[in-house]
């Protein structure tokens, strides 16, 4: 069964318009847990229970409100909701281009795929490939699930991908943090020695190299504890600072630590 569309809208370039669909590029692969009764085994409901009659209510008679002062709720309708985004909810309104790679992997939030539509192939092509050739993001708002994103398309292989990123006030300083920092910098041989193994270590980027290894084994936990097994838990590896960090690094370089 082919993928449904989450979304549909137009990428606008000044007078250029490219009616597109927007399709989740991902899957979570997390192991699922039931909220389970220790004592019976029975799964657990969560109920819609309004404080003030101390009863349960029905979905239909729930609503999405929010709070203006203190117990007092304000709750939008999907046509309010909808006059928020100013007659833009399904516009991409590119604003500029930027390199990709001055995109800080920080600010990225989600991926999606941007498909064509029957309408739109020639324009769609057009800005795929012009954004492959100059190495550009194209930067860009739209309203999506009752919130604006700030947008950033660029190629990925014979598609467009469509990246939503975090407002820069969503992003923590890194100085914001109480961890103490080195106040003198490191030496010039360790350094030189890092960087030899940095370089022992380079390969280009495969992601289908790298494997759920953790879901793996928890499944795995799983079945054996399904068929009756105990399960002991291993003990934490302990890991320390070592007092010789050229040493360590050499070592490493020589093969030590793989």
């Amino acid at each position: 069964m082919a993928p449904r569309s989450l979304w549909n809208g137009t990428v606008s370039v000044g007078l250029v318009h490219v009616p597109v669909k927007l399709f989740s590029a991902t899957e979570s692969k997390t192991v699922s847990f039931q909220e389970v009764h220790l004592e019976d085994g029975a799964r657990i409901e969560h109920r819609r229970f309004c404080e003030k009659e101390g009863k349960e209510v029905p979905y239909e008679e729930v609503v999405r409100g929010f709070e203006v002062k203190k117990g007092q709720y304000v709750a939008l309708e999907k046509d309010e909701m909808k006059a928020a985004a100013g007659g833009t909810g399904h516009l991409i309104d590119v604003e500029h281009f930027v390199p990709v790679d001055e995109i800080d992997p920080v600010f990225f939030e989600k991926t999606y795929y941007l498909g064509a539509q029957d309408k739109a192939k020639d324009g769609y092509r057009v800005l795929h490939d012009a954004l492959e050739r100059t190495g550009r993001a194209a930067i860009g708002r739209f309203t999506f699930h009752n919130r604006e994103y700030v947008a950033a398309i660029m190629p990925f292989d014979s598609v467009l991908a469509l990246h939503t990123l975090r407002f820069a006030d969503e992003v923590v300083e890194g100085g914001d943090f109480d961890f103490s920092n080195p106040r003198k910098g490191a030496g010039d041989r360790e350094v030189k020695m890092a960087s030899k193994l940095v370089e022992s270590l380079h390969e280009d980027f495969d992601p289908k190299r790298y494997k759920d290894e953790y879901r793996k084994a928890v499944l795995k936990v799983i079945e054996q504890k399904a068929a009756g097994k105990e399960i002991e838990p291993p003990d934490d590896e302990e890991t320390e600072e070592p007092d010789d960090l050229f040493a360590a690094l050499e070592a490493s370089l020589d093969g030590g630590g793989r």
